[in-house]
């Protein structure tokens, strides 16, 4: 009996039209044997939001370049509550500024990781976050 597969949803909101570190990441998990969902370029946090509710992930990977990380992740955790979602582990990559780390994670992220992170560090923390226990 195999168990269900990590569905991970890996988002671009915002304006930023950068998109090869999320596809990279998507890649790695895809290969790590998770479900991914890659919305696109240039999604609104309602967008995310819907998209997480509709496609029922357990992790959704926001990858923000543009510095609106203070605005966009805090609007996608407050419509993942709406929704009854605050089981979903929000994790972000991209540019983030040191000093706003400590305030995203105090608001429900689970993890920030900036360039140069290596896929397996995300990897093990999904699999940490979601199941308990990071696979071998």
């Amino acid at each position: 009996m195999s168990e269900r597969k990590i569905r991970v949803l890996v988002a671009k909101p915002g304006l930023d039209g950068h998109d090869r570190g999320a596809k990279v990441v998507a890649r790695a998990l895809r290969d790590a044997g998770m479900e991914v969902i890659y919305t696109g370029l240039r999604q609104t946090p309602e967008m995310v939001a819907e998209a997480a509710l509709q496609e029922d992930v357990d992790v959704i990977g926001l990858s923000i370049l543009s510095g609106a990380h203070m605005v966009i992740v805090p609007r996608v955790l407050e419509l993942l509550k709406a929704n009854g979602q605050e089981h979903v582990n929000v994790f972000v990559g991209g540019i983030i500024p040191d000093e706003d780390v400590p305030r995203l994670m105090e608001s429900g992220v689970v993890g920030v990781y900036g360039p140069g992170t290596l896929t397996e560090d995300i990897i093990r923390d999904i699999r940490q976050a979601v199941i308990g226990t990071p696979a071998p």
